[in-house]
C-alpha cells in the first residue's frame, strides 16, 4: 500500500511541512509514503481548462502520477482565517476521480493556537464532490504545533505530545486499514460496472 501525504501550507519550512515529515517517519504500516509539499511546486490557478494542468510550466503531470499511484492520502492544512489554504483547495479542485476516487483521506489541520476545527469542517462538507476522495471518520487537529512533534531532544516530552503520538498511531493504522478495504471496492468497480457509470463521473 502507498501513501501519499499533501502538506498544504503555502509558505516553505512550515509547521505543515513539519507534521508531514513526521507523519511520514511514522506511516510504516505503508510500505511506500512519498510527500508533496505543495509550495514546491509550480501548479496553475486550476480554471476548469485540462490544457492548463498541461502546461509546459505546470508540475501536474508529476503530482497526478503520485496520486494514481497512491491507496491512500494525508490532506494537511494550515488554518487560515478559520479555513483549509488556497492552495489545498486549488488542488482539490485539480484532482480528478480518476486520480483520487474512491480512496481514503485522512484530514489533518495545523494551528499555532487552540482552534483549527474549521477547516476539517470546510474540507467534509465541500472538498470532495467531484474528486471522490473517502475522508475517514477520524481526523488529527494539531494544535500549538511548534510545542509538539519535534525532534527528540533531551527533555522528556510532555503528556499531551505523548498522547497526540499515540493517536497519531492508531489514525495511521486505521487509514491503512481503510486503505486496504476501499482497493477492493475500487476493484469491483471496474469487474461489476454500473450501466451509464460515466454519466455520474460527478457528484450530485
Amino acid at each position: 500500500m502507498k501513501l501519499v501525504i499533501i502538506s498544504g501550507s503555502q509558505r516553505k519550512h512550515s509547521q505543515s511541512a513539519k507534521v508531514a515529515e513526521f507523519l511520514r517517519h511514522h506511516s510504516q504500516v505503508f510500505e511506500e509514503v512519498n510527500h508533496i509539499e505543495l509550495c514546491n511546486f509550480n501548479l496553475p490557478f486550476w480554471d476548469g481548462e485540462q490544457s492548463s494542468k498541461n502546461d509546459d510550466s505546470s508540475a501536474w503531470q508529476y503530482i497526478s502520477h503520485q496520486l494514481i499511484q497512491a491507496d491512500a492520502f494525508i490532506l494537511i492544512t494550515p488554518e487560515w482565517g478559520g479555513m483549509a489554504t488556497p492552495i489545498l483547495k486549488n488542488f482539490l479542485l485539480m484532482a480528478t476521480v480518476s486520480e483520487t476516487g474512491h480512496k481514503p483521506a485522512l484530514l489533518v489541520s495545523v494551528v499555532n493556537g487552540i482552534s483549527g476545527a474549521y477547516p476539517i469542517a470546510e474540507l467534509r462538507m465541500n472538498a470532495m464532490k467531484n474528486n471522490k476522495l473517502v475522508a475517514v471518520p477520524d481526523h488529527l487537529i494539531i494544535r500549538n504545533v511548534e510545542q509538539v512533534l519535534n525532534a527528540p531532544t533531551t527533555k522528556p516530552l510532555e503528556e499531551r505530545d505523548i498522547s497526540l503520538r499515540d493517536r497519531i498511531g492508531y489514525s495511521l493504522q486505521m487509514l491503512h486499514q481503510y486503505s486496504r478495504a476501499l482497493a477492493t471496492i475500487r476493484n469491483q468497480k471496474l469487474s461489476d460496472v454500473y450501466p451509464k457509470q460515466q454519466e455520474y463521473a460527478y457528484g450530485m
